[in-house]
């Protein structure tokens, strides 16, 4: 791939030189001679890319020229210093890093873009560059399952434009949220570094938003160093969040914040009524809804109440000839419980008014367990029942306005094991992954259900568990609990969506979470466990679930794109 500039070619250094990245133009800005032509590249951006100037000079002066069009990126540059880096010692187990080489992995690189808020890229532009000696790409892939777990993107500088310095600098740094492994990004960050160190580059800069201290955090360690260069960009609605002020970020959970988020892009008003709460009002021509989170003042009190009693949820279900498990509330005798648990084999144990998996237990096999799990959620509600257990794989469907949204397989918290570390230690980093893979709502307690799933599984806490090993941690993959979401929309058989659909027409209730054990989300087979009336609409990604809830509640509002953009160490 040779140089690209907006003037001829020169043998030395191009001059108004940029890249073409797939997510956008990568200009060179130090190559311009004159900032007016900076600003005039930015203006031919293409609908639905994010172009960036980079090394930006007199950023006060370029800005001066479109204030009301261009804004400078709020992110750090940081530079490594290819003289003097040393690879790392340390060993990343569970994973390795590979150049892409096939298709298939343009998909998956996609699928971490959006679950990561990025701008996707067209696949024969990945593929067509897969060899070029201006854009490197590398993909993490997990050794177990060949999936990707995390990719990055490299420019040389020397091969885009000539650059005197031979300078190369780091894009699109993502690692899946969901991956259980520690060190992927790392581990891309330094082969990439190790890449351009072969090839004679002197440093590798990246560009990092400034309130990213776990990116930061992670450079720093690395041996980067800050440097004052600046970036300015379009306002555009992918960048809408860079430039847009203050949002309630400070305040309300991820669950509230995606509607709220979408709501403002809408310019739909909104009071914060009770941020710790999730409570907010949203304000439209006329019209108004109290929210909380995707609660509505549109959900009635009886179909609330319908939704929130899980005993009632199911009678009325199985009217409508949805398959639901067999169920009665646990009695203080604890020989009649026992005699469900006989007949059944195995149960599931949960409060009858409950969210977010508190006092859930799952799998219980014997009597001893049984009452300990009914003792356990009698301290989240009065009242207990007891399912039966079905195994198979764990399905939310998203239902908004009775229609299918988003589906997506809910997988319980799981360690892999390193061979040195105890199952205690991984729990507790894998939870501070979780953490922040998810602003703070997902965690893995290390509880009863904790310690007797590890104790079904043949282990201990104190147990070193074996290099490569993976360990269900819980039963139940609630978000809340360390469970993590992988979306499965597209594969969905149309018998779930539509006894999903039926489900949240039963229950009358026009947005909802209706939870399912299947045995494939591709096979007509399930039985649905739960409906939440109060389903998380975070972390669904790509599904629009924030915009098709505001369509709801603001049919005539006109929605924005989307894409949002979270630079995991810049780019894109």
């Amino acid at each position: 791939m040779r140089a690209q500039s907006l003037k001829p070619q020169h043998k030395t250094m191009a001059h108004d030189a940029f890249i073409d990245c797939g997510w956008g133009r990568l200009y060179f800005a130090q190559t311009f001679d004159r900032l007016d032509d900076v600003v005039e590249a930015l203006r031919q951006e293409m609908p639905q890319q994010r172009d960036i100037a980079f090394y930006l000079r007199d950023p006060h002066v370029a800005l001066s020229k479109a204030p009301q069009e261009l804004f400078l990126d709020p992110s750090h540059t940081y530079r490594l210093d290819l003289h003097t880096y040393q690879p790392a010692v340390r060993r990343f187990r569970g994973f390795h890093i590979r150049r892409l080489s096939h298709r298939s992995d343009i998909a998956e690189i996609n699928r971490i873009y959006a679950a990561r808020n990025m701008v996707q890229v067209d696949p024969s532009f990945f593929w067509d560059r897969r060899d070029s000696r201006s854009l490197t790409y590398y993909v993490a892939q997990d050794d177990e399952s060949g999936a990707l777990v995390g990719t990055v993107t490299g420019v040389n500088h020397y091969q885009a434009y000539h650059d005197p310095e031979r300078g190369a600098s780091l894009w699109c740094l993502a690692v899946d949220p969901q991956s259980p492994y520690p060190g992927i990004g790392e581990a891309l960050v330094r082969r990439l570094a190790e890449h351009f160190q072969a090839r004679g580059n002197a440093y590798m800069d990246l560009s990092v938003m400034h309130d990213n201290e776990q990116a930061i955090a992670l450079y720093e360690k690395l041996g980067f160093q800050r440097l004052p260069f600046f970036a300015l960009k379009n306002k555009n609605s992918i960048n809408e969040k860079l430039f847009a002020g203050p949002s309630f970020d400070a305040n309300f959970n991820p669950y509230a914040l995606i509607i709220v988020n979408e709501a403002r892009r809408r310019g739909i008003h909104v009071d914060v009524l009770d941020a710790e709460n999730g409570y907010f009002r949203l304000s439209f021509g006329g019209r108004s809804v109290i929210c909380r989170e995707s609660l509505t003042e549109l959900t009635s009190a009886i179909a609330m109440s319908r939704c929130a009693d899980k005993m009632v949820t199911r009678r009325l279900l199985g009217a409508a000839n949805i398959r639901v498990p067999a169920q009665q509330q646990a009695a203080l005798n604890p020989d009649r419980n026992a005699d469900f648990l006989h007949e059944h084999g195995a149960i599931v144990v949960k409060p009858r008014h409950g969210e977010q998996g508190r006092g859930v237990s799952v799998n219980i096999t014997d009597a001893a367990h049984l009452e300990q799990a009914v003792e356990a959620a009698r301290r989240v509600d009065d009242h207990v029942l007891l399912e039966e257990y079905f195994d198979g794989i764990d399905l939310r469907i998203i239902v908004i306005g009775f229609k299918l949204v988003a589906a997506a397989i809910r997988r319980p918290a799981a360690i892999i094991g390193d061979g040195s570390s105890t199952i205690e230690a991984l729990i507790k980093a894998q939870s501070r992954r979780r953490m922040a893979a998810t602003n703070g709502e997902s965690r893995i307690p290390i509880d009863q259900e904790t310690e007797r799933t590890i104790r079904n599984g043949g282990f201990e806490l104190s147990t070193i568990l074996p290099a490569k090993k993976q360990l269900f941690v819980r039963k139940t993959a609630n978000l809340h609990t360390g469970g993590t979401l992988h979306d499965v929309t597209d594969r969905l058989h149309p018998h779930l969506c539509q006894a999903a659909i039926t489900c949240a027409k039963t229950i009358d209730i026009p947005v909802v979470g209706v939870d399912m054990i299947v045995k494939s989300p591709s096979e007509p087979d399930y039985i649905v466990i739960e409906a939440n009336e109060r389903p998380g609409l975070a972390n669904h990604e790509p599904q629009p679930t924030a915009e098709r809830f505001i369509d709801l509640l603001f049919p005539h509002s006109l929605p924005t794109d989307l894409k949002l953009s979270k630079d995991i160490g810049g780019g894109s």
